[in-house]
C-alpha cells in the first residue's frame, strides 16, 4: 500500500483523510497475519475541531477473541476517550462493511454516521440484516458506502490471494 502525508494532502476531503487512517489500521492487521480490516472513529464537537478518539484493526487471532474486531476496539477506545458510552456526534469508518455483531455495537454506541469502503453482500451486518438503519431499533447510523472502495478492496485481495 503506498504511503502519505494524510494531514498535508489538500485535494482530499476529511472523511476521505479519516477513511486514509483506517486503511492504513487495515494495512497493520494484514501485516500481523489478520484479515485486513481497519477502524477510526471520529468526533466532532462544537466547542473544538474534529479529533480522532479510537483507531484499531483486527486482532482475533492475535488476542485469539472472536470479538476483536476493529470497531469493537476502536469503540471501546472511543468510549474511553469520552468517558460515556454513548458516542453522539461521531462518525465511524471503516474499510469494509461491518459484520452483524459490529452493526450492533455501533447502533448500541448511537454512532451517528457510518463510512465504509467495500460492502459485504453475503456476511455484511447491513447488507444481510439491515441493521443500522433498521426502524425496529432505537437508533439508526447514517450509512455512506464505497468511500475509498478500490482502496478497501485492493488490501483485502491481496491478502486472501498471498493466503491462498
Amino acid at each position: 500500500m503506498q504511503s502519505m502525508n494524510i494531514e498535508s494532502n489538500a485535494t482530499l476531503s476529511a472523511d476521505e483523510r479519516y477513511m486514509r487512517l483506517a486503511l492504513a489500521q487495515a494495512q497493520a492487521a494484514a501485516d500481523a497475519g489478520e484479515v485486513p480490516a481497519g477502524c477510526v472513529i471520529v468526533h466532532f464537537s462544537s466547542e473544538g475541531p474534529a479529533r480522532v478518539i479510537g483507531r484499531a484493526h483486527n486482532q482475533t487471532e492475535c488476542l485469539h477473541d472472536p470479538t476483536a474486531h476493529a470497531e469493537m476496539i476502536a469503540i471501546t477506545q472511543a468510549a474511553a476517550a469520552l468517558g460515556d458510552w454513548r458516542l453522539n456526534n461521531t462518525c465511524l469508518y471503516v474499510t469494509k462493511e461491518p459484520c452483524a455483531m459490529c452493526c450492533g455495537a455501533i447502533i448500541l454506541a448511537r454512532i451517528s454516521k457510518v463510512f465504509w469502503g467495500v460492502s459485504d453482500p453475503r456476511r455484511g451486518g447491513h447488507s444481510v440484516f439491515g441493521i443500522l438503519d433498521n426502524p425496529g431499533l432505537n437508533h439508526r447510523a447514517e450509512i455512506q458506502t464505497g468511500l475509498l472502495e478500490n482502496e478497501s478492496k485492493s488490501i483485502l485481495q491481496e491478502f486472501f490471494r498471498a493466503k491462498r
